[in-house]
């Protein structure tokens, strides 16, 4: 069967497109771990190739498309947009099968990656106490409780998993807490080091903000020790990941549930969203939030993104 690896980044606002061609640089690495998988890239939004004309350039040539979204947590994007590009193409190419794999979520793999990255800032730090350094895992924040829990989740395997006093999280937008009010309670706590790691995958507007924001910290609390890691770029679990995720699509294994929901389906038709949470249909929960009567689900203020990608 002639088939086509379709990757989706989110896409950046930056204006320099590195968060965009960090994607396709990715895609370049993967494609030397499997030279002889057909590996195209597609971008949500902020690029020149969106999903619809990504997913029909696939079609075209395939008779079966295994989109995978290189995002870290579900939302908007994830449990609505794609699966209703991916309707689209169905219909418009009904002799290529579609399959959709979960995003990146919060998996043991990451867990290794934020290990990794907290060890190489505490020896920054040169070893502090760790019961004394306190730990904010900082994600991009959504208005979709169960992409924000997925932060939550890792944080809590991360305190789990060391011997830190501290392990909160964070968010630059949509969601609170924001980094700020997170550092004031922690330096009220007795913290003396604070180590910062983005949940990110990618470069973008939000990292440099991170940046700016981790500096003015240092300004604000002298008496406070910081260290800031960097987003996962091309770490190896990274690529195991969507190796993983290819290899149960080919199995039969592993697609989104959103994929064909007849939840989401049923809120598109309506116009209104339907708040469910259908783990033990599905094994994979879904929360689409609602306003009383009508509005959307996946509501997004003007300017941040509810998924893992780069903006």
């Amino acid at each position: 069967m002639k088939e086509t690896i379709l990757l989706v980044g989110h896409g950046s606002r930056d204006p320099g497109g590195n968060g965009n061609r960090e994607v396709e640089e990715f895609a370049n690495h993967w494609r030397q771990r499997h030279p002889d998988w057909n590996i195209q890239v597609c971008f949500i939004e902020f690029a020149d190739r969106l999903v619809a004309e990504g997913l029909a350039e696939a079609a075209r040539e395939a008779e079966r498309v295994i989109v995978v979204p290189l995002i870290l947590n579900a939302a908007g994007h994830v449990k609505m947009e794609l699966p209703e590009h991916l309707a689209t193409a169905r219909a418009r190419f009904p002799a290529t099968e579609f399959i959709y794999v979960p995003h990146l979520g919060s998996e043991a793999p990451l867990l290794k990656v934020l290990k990794r990255r907290l060890h190489q800032a505490m020896n920054a730090l040169d070893w502090p106490d760790p019961r004394t350094t306190g730990v904010i895992l900082l994600g991009r924040g959504s208005s979709d409780p169960m992409a924000n829990g997925e932060v939550a989740k890792m944080a809590r395997w991360l305190f789990e998993a060391g011997r830190h006093d501290l392990v909160d999280i964070a968010f630059t937008g949509v969601a609170f807490p924001r980094l700020e009010g997170v550092v004031q309670r922690q330096a009220r706590l007795g913290m003396t080091q604070i180590v910062v790691l983005p949940y990110y995958l990618f470069t973008g507007t939000l990292i440099e903000r991170i940046r700016r924001q981790v500096d003015h910290l240092r300004g604000q609390y002298p008496q406070l020790r910081f260290a800031c890691t960097d987003y996962f770029g091309f770490e190896p679990e990274i690529f195991d990941l969507v190796d993983q995720r290819v290899r149960d699509a080919r199995a039969g294994l592993g697609n989104l549930p959103c994929d064909g929901c007849k939840y989401r389906e049923l809120a598109h038709d309506a116009g209104h969203a339907h708040h469910h949470d259908h783990e033990p249909e599905h094994g994979h929960a879904h929360h689409h939030d609602h306003e009383p009567e009508h509005g959307h689900g996946h509501h997004q203020p003007e300017g941040h993104t509810d998924d893992g990608g780069q903006r």
